[in-house]
């Protein structure tokens, strides 16, 4: 058994809810489409309905970036709102790598910064997961801090700015294979095999 608690078998959910299945653990981050509006009055029977994409772990932290955003854009709360939709969004193609790009604005200890970042991933979830990860590294910036404002898929090689995306898209691209362990020969050997030849 593996220390965050997956069996060689089948798959188990771990502490923080991340299944892991056959090597590969699925995103953090779930794309959420939120539709709210504020509630019917005599002077407003029938609210305009608001619709974003929300990254979220979970549908609770979802609705609530939805009202956090939808306070500072409209005059709208969640004391007098409500929630009429909540539907996950699916990646179309989930096993083809893609390159996004990412619109994002973040407060620092100095100010607040507009930024756009470049990533390469199987769905727009995990581009955002990586994205979280990098401002953490990068900026120390945390998840309530980081506004995302666009993610969008790169389709032309030719868009793409940043240096540590366009290395990856060379063709014939190879990857050294440093450490090969040679299979011994023998069944019985007097000398123990050394794999750093």
């Amino acid at each position: 058994m593996l220390a965050v608690g997956v069996l060689w078998l089948g798959c188990l959910e771990s502490a923080r809810g991340v299944v892991l299945t056959s090597n590969r653990r699925m995103s953090r981050f779930t794309e959420y489409s939120v539709v709210g509006r504020t509630l019917p009055t005599e002077a407003d029977p029938a609210p305009k309905l608001y619709r974003m994409r929300i990254f979220a772990p979970n549908e609770v932290v979802a609705k609530s970036r939805y009202w956090y955003y939808l306070r500072q854009l409209k005059k709208a709360k969640k004391a007098n709102g409500e929630i009429v939709a909540l539907n996950i969004i699916h990646e179309k193609k989930p096993l083809k790598v893609k390159n996004f790009a990412i619109w994002l604005r973040y407060d620092s200890r100095s100010g607040t910064h507009n930024m756009v970042k470049e990533f390469r991933a199987l769905s727009r979830a995990e581009a955002v997961e990586s994205m979280y990860q990098d401002m953490a590294a990068r900026h120390r910036a945390r998840f309530r801090n980081v506004q995302i404002l666009r993610v969008a898929e790169i389709e032309k090689t030719e868009d793409i700015r940043r240096p540590y995306i366009k290395q990856l898209l060379t063709p014939g691209l190879k990857f050294p294979l440093p450490h090969r362990r040679t299979k011994s020969k023998a069944w019985y050997a007097a000398n123990r095999p050394s794999t750093w030849a």
